[in-house]
């Protein structure tokens, strides 16, 4: 199993007690390919905007046997090329590891969302999807489950004085938020992944064919 250093600050969320189970990435040379494995990350999360719902005791869980081969394409850019590519704000969340306002113009956006696809802002790469957001009060866009799981990564977080589950893009690396386990949301999965809105790209789903 390879161990993953925690990635750099982010935050999003609540005072919660949450174990999240991820699959992770490790990084080779200047980063064209990765090799899939499986990480187990625990988070303790003591400070934060939104109420506290549930505190349950962090449990170790085996991690599952990593796909044989499995291999998966990256996108590195340089800073400057990032620059271009992102809107300031953009870039201070997916590369800085920076936080939205809460309940702000991408929250609002969020919600008036119907049916479709939540792509990663900075690599076009597929994270989410309207089956399974949900509306949990807190400010920031919400999911219970990524639709590509294997095209999004967690990490542990330590920023800040306290230890977090953070979520990233698995193809560019950019930050999208953290998650959190145990809050007694009523969500098949009982998770939250809290994540900045500016860090998605929504791509509706096709009208169906009118029929003639």
């Amino acid at each position: 199993m390879t161990l993953i250093t925690p990635l750099s600050q982010a935050g999003t969320d609540g005072r919660h007690v949450c174990l999240c189970v991820g699959r992770g990435h490790a990084y080779r040379g200047g980063v064209k390919r990765v090799r899939v494995n499986q990480s187990l990350c625990l988070a303790l999360v003591l400070l934060g905007g939104c109420e506290q719902r549930q505190s349950q005791p962090i449990t170790m869980t085996a991690p599952e046997p990593a796909a044989a081969n499995a291999t998966q394409q990256t996108l590195t850019l340089t800073e400057a090329e990032w620059r271009a590519r992102l809107s300031p704000e953009q870039f201070r969340v997916l590369r800085e590891a920076g936080t939205e306002r809460a309940f702000g113009k991408a929250y609002e956006e969020f919600n008036s969302q119907g049916a479709g696809t939540y792509l990663c802002g900075g690599c076009g790469a597929e994270l989410f999807s309207s089956n399974h957001k949900f509306d949990s009060h807190c400010g920031w866009p919400s999911f219970y489950d990524p639709a590509n799981a294997k095209n999004v990564r967690t990490v542990e977080d330590n920023t800040g004085g306290r230890t977090r589950v953070e979520v990233r893009c698995a193809v560019c690396d950019g930050h999208l938020g953290h998650v959190f386990k145990g809050e007694g949301f009523a969500t098949p999965t009982d998770q939250r992944y809290c994540i900045n809105g500016v860090a998605l790209k929504f791509v509706p789903k096709p009208a169906a064919p009118k029929l003639p």
